[in-house]
């Protein structure tokens, strides 16, 4: 008798599907965050994500200065580092657009009219937002004492910040302080498509 046997192949695309979230095709909740080291930011000063291994909550947010759905969401996130100051809660905003009104010196004039009380950093080599799964200006990530992700999504249910009625990131931050899983973990991100550079192959004649 001959048993025939079955190989299965699995591409590493269909890998990634299927340890992808719901929404982000390349992290799931509970996946490991991707590290950082030395972004410089609009201090002046570079920053990795070791320099937060004393906070119990990490708020990682990609956003720029060009985005009027980003822009809209920049009070809510002052507000949410104010609302946590006391609890070990760091919030911490990422740009990698690399369009003239994104670059530092427009990430710095914003900063100092806003007032930001977290840190706004630049990754000029994109690959932090790329290594997150990252599509959108603004787009949220909340990481546990652990570093791994907890919630991931939008801010809200609110785009311009108006009838808010889900804080999402609120309530994952409230929960992963008290070593809980946030009822949800997962939306939509709503926002401008980040600006990743096309990588244009050299065409041999």
């Amino acid at each position: 008798m001959t048993t025939a046997m079955l190989t299965l192949v699995v591409s590493p695309w269909s890998l990634a599907q299927i340890h992808a979230g719901e929404f982000n095709t390349t992290v799931n909740i509970g996946d490991t965050a991707p590290d950082w080291n030395d972004l410089p930011g609009t201090d002046d000063q570079p920053h990795s994500l070791d320099d937060l291994k004393d906070k119990k909550v990490v708020v990682v947010a990609f956003t720029c200065s060009s985005c009027p759905y980003a822009v809209d969401a920049e009070d809510r996130l002052i507000a949410l580092q104010e609302k946590f100051a006391d609890e070990n809660v760091a919030v911490i905003a990422i740009n990698v657009n690399k369009v003239e009104e994104d670059l530092m010196p427009a990430m710095k004039q914003r900063a100092a009219e806003k007032k930001f009380n977290f840190p706004y950093l630049f990754d000029e080599s994109q690959q932090i937002a790329k290594a997150f799964g990252a599509k959108y200006t603004p787009e949220f990530f909340v990481l546990d004492k652990n570093r791994k992700i907890v919630y991931m999504g939008s801010l809200d249910d609110s785009p311009d910040g108006k009838n808010v009625s889900e804080p999402h990131v609120i309530r994952a931050i409230e929960a992963a302080l008290a070593g809980e899983k946030p009822a949800v973990t997962e939306t939509v991100p709503i926002g401008c498509r980040i600006r990743f550079e096309r990588n244009l192959r050299n065409r041999s004649r």
